[in-house]
């Protein structure tokens, strides 16, 4: 009798043992089985944003399920950024991460943050948005990025940025120190109210991207003046460059990925990443975003990895500019 329990115990064992790892199995088998939040570090009607609403819907096919966005603005994108690193890793929240303002932003001492970008797991970069150097479509003193130089280097004109220590602030710094202007930030929060204060005539030039200025400039409704990359914009070829205007040595952009807290399963980063890969090459997708004007760059794994350590070290070497 004995002996037979015994065996009994160990039969009952073994498929108690076999339930759970099949229940196991079902249950990565079906992530996600639930909508996953999208924290967006952005307000609404930004750069960001309207780039995630572009993506999304394609991403969701592949999915099988909805991404939920959730915009935090503030902070220079740490209220969002934030938010996501305290979520759990359950592959149930997920967001953008915008450099260099993310790097900046737990760089600077002044912060006292400990987070890197090894708290992160790195889904994928999604677009890279060059700068731009924008006037009130009305404006008279200036009316080219030569004579916006030359005013600025005898008077001080305001500039608005889309936060402190981000790609906007870093190439007005980088203007003041390399060609003497007396450029002063009015900081805001995210691309959209950026854009209304020079389009509003509340600051006198405006330093963002690409991608949100576009539309505008092609409409009339602000003028870009120069675009700060090596080469002119394919979304706006009318543009010179600094470089081409005598203004050598100031390129900046914006990069814009998409993240989870640290400690996802292999099984949903995988999931995640061919989701987010099939949705950014979608021909919609694609499409819609060269409306846009935004540039999409798909990297991923140590890609991705690569491109944002390199940016780190950029920020690192601007440290004296930044006053670190």
């Amino acid at each position: 009798m004995n002996l037979r329990k015994r065996n009994m115990t160990k039969i009952m064992s073994s498929v108690a043992l076999s339930c759970v790892v099949f229940t196991s199995s079902v249950f990565a088998e079906e992530y996600p089985a639930k909508p996953i939040s999208a924290i967006i570090s952005y307000g609404a009607g930004g750069n960001t944003d309207v780039g995630a609403r572009i993506l999304f819907p394609n991403v969701e096919k592949e999915l099988g399920a909805a991404l939920t966005i959730l915009n935090k603005p503030g902070g220079g994108g740490w209220v969002g950024w934030t938010n996501l690193l305290n979520s759990k890793n359950d592959g149930y929240t997920i967001g953008y991460i915008n450099t260099p303002n993310l790097i900046t932003g737990y760089l600077n001492p002044l912060m006292k943050r400990d987070k890197s970008l090894e708290d992160f797991d790195l889904i994928a970069n999604h677009v890279t948005d060059y700068g731009v150097i924008s006037i009130n479509k009305d404006e008279k003193r200036f009316t080219n990025i030569k004579e916006l130089v030359e005013y600025a280097k005898a008077n001080t004109l305001t500039v608005s940025t889309t936060g402190a220590n981000g790609d906007d602030h870093i190439a007005m710094l980088k203007m003041n120190q390399k060609f003497g202007t007396k450029f002063v930030p009015v900081h805001t929060k995210g691309s959209a109210k950026q854009r209304a204060a020079i389009q509003g005539g509340h600051v006198d030039v405006g330093f963002s991207n690409v991608g949100d200025t576009n539309n505008a400039h092609k409409n009339g409704e602000l003028k870009v003046v120069a675009v700060m990359a090596e080469e002119r914009s394919n979304f706006l070829k009318d543009v010179p460059t600094l470089a081409e205007s005598g203004f050598p040595g100031v390129v900046s952009w914006s990069a814009r990925g998409i993240a989870a807290p640290k400690g996802l399963s292999a099984e949903q980063l995988e999931k995640l990443r061919e989701s987010f890969i099939k949705g950014m090459n979608a021909p919609e997708h694609l499409k819609k975003m060269e409306e846009m004007g935004l540039q999409v760059d798909i990297k991923t794994g140590d890609d991705y990895k690569k491109m944002l350590m390199d940016e780190e070290q950029g920020v690192i070497e601007l440290k004296p500019i930044l006053g670190w």
